[in-house]
């Protein structure tokens, strides 16, 4: 029996780690159990109060061990590189990464612990050529697998746009736009002023980041705002904190709205034309002096996805996605193909057999 960790640091990393429980939960010879960060929340603008708890309660209702202890395993799963990586001892370490976008923290980060090895698998190209770019290529074994957080996207019936409307209680006979922002940098603040613009032409969903509720990483401020719009407009739905799961909003809207959130990229493998919202501090650096991202906004998928630069290029940026010409269909197809490998539902599978593999021989 292999003795198997999914090491959950934040509750919204269970999406990238979801579907490969549930191919390895039925394979016998693994033996699985989750171990919960604290996941911790900003109260009173000074306290922070771990979720650690109340999320371990969710999973349990779900039919998922829970473990305290991080030693003892053969296999450990993560969405990030592991949190004091020593305290798990001599184990194999599989990274499958909570985001595809353009934020670099997740090779840095793979970098800052080169001393422990992990193996890692990334959604496509993009990624491995990044990588071999800086030289890491070494860092870790990579693998171009696709990644399974994405397959639900790409199982059918799996996502019910008719039932989420008439859940939310959307116009059925309006285009959707989905507002869901990165929480530093962000352009929550920037939109503000003009994201009323959109009504009532627009059904309008607002999804914010994890973050953006939690007060911890960024202001209280994020989601206060937000708060008091929906109340006002009934054609406004701001999607409740506690459903971190953006992926059925992301397959129901007609377009999208963010920043430098990996969910641009998300969008584009579900093959529709979003909107980046391209931030004067975009390109800011890690303390190490590495660029926050592997590309410049301005030039990320450009000609396929409108750029804003400012509050009033919203509704022409809208347009232009929901109305994109010959020429913006083929550079997403390009970027598509670029980006991801293996967008067929099948990638949980392909990684699940190299796990096998690795486990074999060890």
């Amino acid at each position: 029996m292999i003795k198997v960790l999914f090491d959950l640091k934040k509750e919204y990393y269970f999406n990238s780690l979801m579907p490969l429980y549930e191919v390895m939960k039925d394979d016998s010879k693994y033996d699985i159990q989750f171990y919960v960060g604290k996941d911790e929340k900003r109260f009173l603008g000074i306290f922070l109060l771990p979720q650690r708890k109340q999320i371990e309660e969710r999973l349990i209702k779900m039919g998922i061990k829970i473990t305290d202890k991080t030693n003892g395993f053969d296999l450990v799963i993560s969405g990030d590189v592991l949190k004091n990586p020593k305290n798990y001892g001599d184990v194999v370490r599989v990274h499958l990464d909570h985001g595809v976008g353009t934020k670099t923290l997740r090779i840095r980060n793979i970098q800052k612990q080169k001393n422990y090895h992990y193996h890692v698998f990334l959604e496509g190209q993009y990624w491995l050529d990044y990588i071999k770019s800086l030289g890491w290529e070494n860092l870790a074994d990579f693998y171009l697998t696709g990644l399974p957080k994405l397959d639900p996207l790409f199982w059918e019936g799996y996502y019910d746009n008719a039932a989420l409307t008439k859940k939310l209680g959307i116009n059925p006979n309006k285009k959707t736009v989905l507002f869901a922002p990165s929480y530093k940098p962000s352009c929550i603040s920037y939109v503000q002023s003009c994201i009323t613009d959109l009504l009532p032409e627009y059904n309008l969903i607002i999804k914010l980041h994890p973050y953006s509720w939690g007060g911890k990483y960024a202001s209280h401020s994020q989601h206060k705002f937000y708060e008091k719009l929906a109340k006002k407009h009934s054609d406004v739905f701001l999607i409740e904190k506690k459903d971190y799961d953006i992926y059925p909003y992301l397959f129901l809207a007609d377009t999208l709205i963010s920043d430098t959130s990996s969910v641009i990229n998300e969008f584009l493998a579900l093959g529709k034309h979003g909107i980046i919202y391209v931030l004067p501090e975009s390109k800011l650096k890690h303390s190490d002096g590495m660029e926050s991202v592997s590309i410049d906004p301005k030039d990320w998928l450009d000609g396929a996805f409108p750029k804003m630069f400012k509050p009033e290029d919203l509704l022409p940026a809208v347009k232009s996605a929901l109305n994109p010409t010959q020429k913006m269909v083929t550079k997403l197809i390009e970027y598509r193909n670029y980006f991801f490998t293996g967008l067929d539902g099948k990638s949980t599978q392909r990684v699940k057999a190299k796990i096998d593999e690795i486990m074999k021989e060890k």
